[in-house]
């Protein structure tokens, strides 16, 4: 099922047509012929990663892990109802608004991941219960997907942006973590070993409910992308940097680093329609718009260099929409991006879709990824803010 908003903002639902399934197989068999044609011309040296340093700042981190360090349980404390010796307890129990919702949460109900606060139900479908709830199998221990990825489906640079995804694509990633084919290059990433758990809890009709809902929904702007050399101070907080200052003084080497338009908005209210800016490299754009739309394929006194890798509308359309049962991934976190194409270099994301994207990433250095990420982002932005380059 797909919705649609009807005039006064409510979602309506109706049947996909007839015959998109096995259009949809079509596709996906002219797109594995495809692929592999680019990945001949790419060349043996694709087989291999080309073993740069791992991106730290996409994943959350300063600096390397330690030998056998693991996640910790810091996510632990958002799903409990207690009150937290940290902040005062009027705090917590205070109701909070935010504007333009007649819905009224305190901090408890907002941290509350087994009992997703939804501050704009007109913005969505209805939400089953493993959307609110999470799997009934965890019972008081569960987590609702509408909790770390919103009720809209955006979701955070720390985990994934899936409103949009299709649902064959969806179910394909569930089963990657229920079968561990979808672990994280860097050991201490808390939230993937915590989405393999509720994979791994989850019936298929909750899988098929939670796939059809972040399907349903319209992938709109999200992240203001803006090239610049310096960024604000940050700290990081659950993987998310968070600025410390709104003057930028610190040199964005290299990085991206996403942070949200407003912390009070975002990590207070968790408002679904408070996003994010990522701060990108100064040309780093443009170079990555060669990468997507060439993949960097050169001739030189009259002779064809093998490109690094080949254009992202092969699989993920003209737009970089989605293709198919390919994801979109325009206007989608740069954070995450970069951590797709890493884990798939590194090898430890697995699944079922990965062979076809491994040969396709294995040439990239860390400075590419975060064009092609950057480039990518860019392609949607928010009306009246294009990309800045400042």
């Amino acid at each position: 099922m797909e919705g649609i908003h009807g005039s006064e903002g409510k979602w309506m639902e109706h049947k996909a047509p007839r015959g998109r399934k096995r259009g949809c197989q079509v596709k996906r068999t002219t797109l594995n012929v495809i692929i592999g044609l680019g990945c001949a011309a790419l060349g043996a040296s694709a087989v291999r990663a080309s073993g740069g340093p791992e991106p730290l700042w996409a994943y959350g981190f300063l600096a390397p892990p330690a030998p056998g360090e693991k996640p910790d349980s810091q996510r632990v404390r958002h799903s409990t109802r207690e009150l937290l010796a940290t902040e005062a307890s009027e705090e917590q129990t205070r109701l909070r608004h935010v504007a333009g919702s007649l819905a009224a949460y305190s901090r408890i109900d907002i941290r509350d991941g087994g009992n997703v606060a939804d501050w704009f139900p007109d913005d969505h479908p209805p939400m089953s219960n493993v959307m609110v709830h999470g799997p009934k199998k965890l019972g008081k221990a569960s987590w609702g997907c509408a909790y770390c990825h919103l009720p809209t489906g955006k979701g955070r640079p720390e985990n994934a942006p899936v409103a949009g995804l299709p649902v064959a694509y969806f179910l394909r990633q569930l089963e990657d973590f229920r079968n561990d084919a979808r672990t994280s290059a860097d050991p201490r990433k808390s939230n993937t070993p915590m989405m393999a758990g509720l994979a791994k809890a989850m019936s298929d009709e909750e899988m098929k409910a939670a796939a059809e809902y972040f399907s349903a929904m319209k992938w709109t702007p999200w992240t203001r992308v803006i090239e610049t050399d310096l960024v604000p101070k940050t700290r990081i907080e659950g993987n998310l940097f968070l600025a410390a200052e709104r003057e930028r003084t610190e040199s964005i080497a290299g990085r991206i680093i996403e942070v949200p338009e407003d912390e009070e908005q975002s990590e207070v209210l968790r408002n679904p329609r408070s996003g994010f800016i990522a701060y990108v490299p100064v040309g780093s754009i443009k170079k990555g718009e060669d990468l997507a739309t060439t993949g960097g394929l050169r001739v030189i006194d009259g002779k064809i260099m093998p490109a690094r890798t080949i254009a992202c509308a092969t699989c993920h359309g003209p737009d970089l929409m989605g293709l198919a049962d390919m994801p979109g991934i325009a206007g989608r976190s740069p954070s995450y991006l970069v951590r797709q194409i890493y884990d798939l270099q590194r090898g430890t994301r697995k699944g079922t879709s990965s062979p076809l994207m491994q040969p396709l990433v294995a040439n990239l250095t860390t400075e590419d990824m975060v064009a092609i990420a950057a480039y990518v982002a860019s392609r949607v932005q928010l009306a009246g803010n294009p990309t800045r380059h400042d």
